[in-house]
């Protein structure tokens, strides 16, 4: 593809306030989609998050704690938004202990594989990016809601999450609360400074 497996911005979509309104349909991400998962989020990170964090950190993070866990994938909980065939958002939830990051190496903010008791412990909200070009349109929106809804059907209670920068005014608008501020390693003098938020099930 000339545009390197990217979607081409669409000039004629209106950047009207009532499109974040609008509830895109979701589908399981598939292995297949790895690649394409891939440079959509190198192109999220790259343009999205560059007036919050400098060029070497976003550099540092994609590939570790930006990047396909191909875990949420094999355990069916990570979702794309598609237009016209091309994947447009993503993003997803974890019944597993990892807050973020691609695996369990450098960034992956600890935690491990393990599997969370939805009795004891919360849910996450994992790996979320949507094209610049397609931004403030809902995307976003409609993943963490199918998220949520799965994350309540799997009889969790409640949700916790590593927020970007960029992306805690998202999380806050959709009920989360900011607790902790930390920075996760990405070298040995190179720092990613995140946000640590949570979600209680309000029927619980």
């Amino acid at each position: 593809m000339e545009t390197g497996g990217i979607p081409p911005t669409d000039p004629a979509i209106p950047k009207d306030p009532m499109s974040a309104l609008r509830q895109w349909p979701v589908r399981l991400a598939r292995p297949s989609d790895i690649p394409e998962l891939e440079r959509l989020i190198a192109l999220s990170v790259q343009k999205l998050q560059a007036p919050y964090y400098s060029e070497l950190q976003r550099n540092a993070a994609l590939g570790s704690v930006f990047g396909v866990d191909r875990q949420l994938i094999a355990d069916e909980s990570y979702f794309v938004v598609e237009d016209e065939g091309w994947i447009i958002g993503c993003g997803g939830w974890s019944r597993r202990r990892s807050i973020c990051g691609v695996g369990h190496g450098p960034g992956s903010c600890g935690g491990g594989a393990d599997l969370l008791d939805p009795q004891t412990d919360a849910a996450r909200i994992r790996a979320y990016f949507v094209h610049p070009d397609w931004s403030r349109r809902g995307i976003a929106r409609s993943i963490l809601l199918a998220s949520e809804a799965a994350i309540w059907e799997a009889g969790f209670r409640a949700i916790e999450l590593a927020a970007t920068l960029a992306g805690e005014p998202f999380y806050l608008v959709h009920g989360y609360t900011a607790c902790e501020r930390y920075e996760i390693d990405l070298t040995a003098t190179l720092k990613l400074p995140v946000v640590r938020m949570t979600k209680q099930d309000s029927g619980s």
